[in-house]
């Protein structure tokens, strides 16, 4: 084959490979611009794992055929430096650390405790393997997004069994309301340990049908006292969208149901970027060390995870292993769920749950105060 025929058929690669690496670095830029300065920013960072993963293959393929192109390739590799490590970690959990004086936190967006499961039994068997778990982990402070209770008289129960189960010195919730049914939707916070103050981060976009809250209490153990800040930010709520009800839900493909997507995604990262602002505005004040955790619903390689990994330490890079993905809905966000914590204290044994009635995964770790 001669070298013109062969330069004609390289041009189409040459051209996929260069979009490619132009979308990794875009997706770089993702966590240091807000999102309302450029929209269409934070979709790269949300594919960060396709992109990288079509430089990793056309770097084999431009190696192979000792074309420069590899040059190209591992040079925009090696520009993200340090923020590829946002995505895996290779430390462990650190387990020589004495964690039997720390405080253990445990962080689940529970789905209402599969309360709207077609079948009640099933929702039953669901919001009771979410009961064995937590009992089975035994944390001093459990932390619930998506939380779900009605009051009494009700055939789901919750309140008790929770109380029950974590023994609970005080509570905190922050939930909407619905008078008909008596049911409360928001998060909530059960302690083994006292929590001497609490209250909460208000947003900009809350609302009655909006059920994205952030929580905080001060809960001393011992000699020590600890801010925890319990979050759920903006859901993307893809089916609550009137653009695509009905059948327009199940074809996301179509093009009006596409743009309605877009419209859901892009409207959600700029709400998380201004909530994630207002609890790190808040988390500053602290006199205490902090941690905090929830359903962010962003990924690393976003807008809102970058205001707290900026202030705060992310706990699974640096006690956890592998990639660490917490969801397990439909989307493949990967993971979205995350407790930071200040550089005063240190974390051990962070864990992710394997098996799970959710659309998340539970994340715990234990941390304790470094010795002076």
């Amino acid at each position: 084959m001669s070298k013109k025929r062969t330069s004609i058929l390289s041009a189409p690669f040459k051209l996929a490979t260069a979009c490619t690496l132009i979308g990794l670095l875009f997706s770089y830029l993702a966590p240091y611009i807000h999102p309302s300065t450029i929209p269409s920013l934070p979709f790269f960072g949300l594919s960060y794992p396709i992109f990288l993963g079509l430089t990793l293959l056309w770097f084999v393929i431009w190696s192979v055929f000792r074309s420069r192109w590899a040059i190209f390739c591992l040079l925009t590799l090696l520009i993200g430096g340090k923020l590829h490590f946002r995505n895996f970690s290779l430390t462990g959990s650190n387990s020589e650390l004495p964690t039997t004086h720390g405080l253990k936190i445990l962080s689940y967006n529970v789905r209402l405790f599969d309360l709207f499961n077609p079948s009640f039994e099933n929702a039953l068997d669901g919001r009771n393997e979410i009961f064995q778990f937590i009992d089975k982990e035994q944390p001093d402070v459990l932390c619930l997004q998506e939380f779900y209770r009605q009051d009494k008289p009700t055939r789901f129960e919750v309140m008790d069994s929770l109380n029950r189960i974590m023994q609970t010195k005080d509570y905190h919730e922050r939930s909407a309301h619905k008078r008909r049914t008596r049911e409360n939707y928001g998060i909530a916070m059960f302690s083994k340990y006292p929590m001497i103050a609490r209250g909460d981060v208000m947003f900009e976009t809350q609302g009655v049908q909006d059920f994205n809250y952030c929580i905080f209490a001060d809960i001393v153990k011992g000699t020590d006292t600890f801010r925890v800040y319990n979050v759920h930010l903006q859901s993307i709520r893809l089916h609550t969208d009137p653009h695509i009800e009905g059948e327009e839900v199940q074809t996301y493909g179509s093009k009006k149901g596409a743009i309605a997507v877009y419209r859901k995604l892009r409207s959600a990262f700029e709400k998380r970027a201004s909530q994630a602002r207002r609890v790190v505005e808040h988390l500053q004040t602290s006199p205490y060390p902090v941690i905090v955790c929830g359903d962010f619903n962003d990924t690393p390689m976003s807008y809102t995870y970058n205001q707290f990994q900026l202030r705060l330490l992310d706990a699974f890079r640096g006690s956890g292993l592998g990639l660490g993905s917490t969801y397990v809905g439909r989307l493949p966000a990967g993971r979205i769920d995350y407790l930071f914590y200040s550089p005063q204290l240190q974390a051990a044994q962070f864990k992710i749950q394997t098996h799970t009635r959710s659309d998340h995964r539970a994340v715990s770790c234990v941390f304790y105060k470094t010795q002076k």
